[in-house]
């Protein structure tokens, strides 16, 4: 192997290697400081940990502690790459200083770093400091990574006034794997099996190794087993971890609050008017917990093309919406290990709350990660929008919204409109309502003169709708997971 070839042990991952082995390998005297973040169980320690192994370096993990424990700690670590003995620093400036000078221009990894702010909140002017040009990092040449699960207490590191804003010269989210690449971590073949594992265990590779130690369905036929046998089993870890996720974050603390914000996003309310609505708050009083669980990117904020000022919210980690949706509704015969007759009773609701829009998703993230042969250029925005028709007093849902970047002084482009079934055979029908959509968006000021009108379909499309002078975009699961 050579100094700066990937483990193999680390499936994917390129993107994220190729930032970190720059950094730590940088000629740059100005290059000192990075930032790895990410929700937990994506994989970061796995990750930095083969980086220290082909770079070398300092690697320290941080616990849950006090002050004084976390320096005891530290200081074992920092004496055996010292090479034995034992330090016992008074505070951190001491311990940072002995850090510095111990390791000197290697590579420096502060994992979990939140739990050491937490504990001494003033750590990251500290770090500054030695960041100085004058400082004890910046004198010994060393690189510094901070590394941490805690996405609201990672994103306010580099903000505003804070200590460290402007001293950063990486910036990492390692995120969950693509909806392609978890099929293949996955060991899935199956497109339409690998979907359905995807709407409930997502891109997070913990889930297969740790959680369920590696076990993944044989088949279609397999599927309803491994829900029972894997996340519904009160035995198995990943049972429990959609409330562990929330119960992680350090801003969440009215638990049962959140929970019911997101069970309403789970259920179909996505807007914030809607999620008010269905927990009884006003909305007013939605501001807040949007904010953390969005900080936390637990939720995302989606903005409708077509309706300015109107943002609807999705839950990012599939495993909470399966939570919300099935299970938190059935805790108590789940527990007490009735998974039998708690899935079966939940069949409908798993396909139209959990699958049906978690296609949706995967078919929005496949229209832009596609190249520009299929749109006719690559796409500005590709979103969920909702197109209003006032002459016949309805809506029509978009669900794959491909728009061309903003140009000053030019009507907004339309790439394609496109609507999404899971489960059920496309027709001439669902075509009719994207041409109406087309029209109306037309009226409205948009060009939409090299509009692909594109169907998306888990179940196929009948022969009208292929046979279609309009000749639509039709996108199947073979197309979805096509290598690209």
């Amino acid at each position: 192997m050579t100094a700066t070839r990937k483990p193999q042990r680390v499936f994917d991952r390129d993107r994220e290697w190729d930032g970190l082995l720059r950094f730590a390998t940088s000629p740059s005297p100005d290059v000192r400081l990075g930032i790895v973040s990410g929700r937990r169980r994506q994989g970061k320690t796995f990750l930095l940990d083969a980086l220290s192994e082909v770079v070398g370096g300092f690697f320290f993990t941080a616990t849950e502690a006090t002050e004084v424990e976390a320096l005891e700690r530290f200081g074992r670590a920092v004496a055996r790459y010292a090479g034995g003995g034992r330090y016992i620093f008074r505070d951190w400036e001491e311990a940072l200083e002995r850090l510095f000078a111990v390791v000197a221009a290697d590579l420096i990894i502060l994992d979990e770093f939140p739990y050491l702010t937490k504990a001494t909140p003033a750590l990251p002017s500290l770090l500054q400091r030695a960041l100085d040009p004058r400082g004890p990092a910046r004198t010994a040449g060393s690189r510094i990574l901070l590394c941490g699960s805690a996405m609201s207490v990672m994103g306010g590191l580099l903000s505003g006034s804070a200590p460290l804003r402007g001293r950063a010269s990486l910036e990492l989210v390692v995120k969950p794997l693509g909806y392609r690449q978890a099929g293949e971590f996955w060991g899935i073949d199956d497109p339409r099996l690998a979907v359905l594992v995807h709407s409930i265990v997502g891109g997070t590779p913990a889930y297969r190794r740790e959680f369920v130690a590696g076990d993944a369905p044989e088949s279609l036929a397999d599927f309803d087993s491994w829900v029972l046998r894997t996340v519904l089993n009160p035995q198995v870890p990943l049972f429990r971890e959609a409330r562990y996720l929330l119960a992680e974050e350090t801003e969440i603390r009215d638990v049962a609050l959140y929970h019911a914000v997101l069970a309403a996003i789970a259920n179909g309310n996505t807007t914030r008017g809607g999620i008010a609505s269905a927990i009884g708050r006003s909305s007013t009083d939605m501001a807040h917990p949007l904010a953390v669980l969005e900080d936390s990117q637990l939720i995302v904020r989606e903005a409708d093309p077509f309706q300015k000022g109107k943002p609807v919210f999705r839950i990012a980690e599939p495993l909470i919406v399966f939570y919300e949706a099935i299970m938190r509704r059935h805790w108590t015969p789940l527990e007490r290990g009735n998974q039998a007759a708690a899935w079966q009773s939940s069949q409908a609701t798993f396909f139209s709350q959990v699958v049906g829009p978690h296609f949706e998703t995967i078919c929005r993230e496949w229209a832009m990660s596609v190249g520009p042969e299929v749109f006719g250029e690559l796409p500005g925005q590709v979103a969920g929008a909702v197109v209003k028709d006032p002459d016949r007093r309805s809506q029509i849902q978009i669900d794959v919204a491909v728009l061309a970047p903003e140009e000053p002084g030019r009507r907004r482009r339309i790439l394609s409109l496109g609507e999404v079934k899971w489960d059920r055979t496309m027709t001439a029908g669902h075509l009719d309502r994207l041409t109406r959509a087309r029209d109306l968006l037309s009226g409205k000021g948009y060009d939409v003169s090299d509009t692909i009108l594109a169907c998306y379909s888990g179940a196929g499309f009948d022969q009208n709708l292929r046979s279609s002078p309009e000749k639509p975009l039709l996108v199947d699961l073979e197309t979805l997971y096509a290598r690209e």
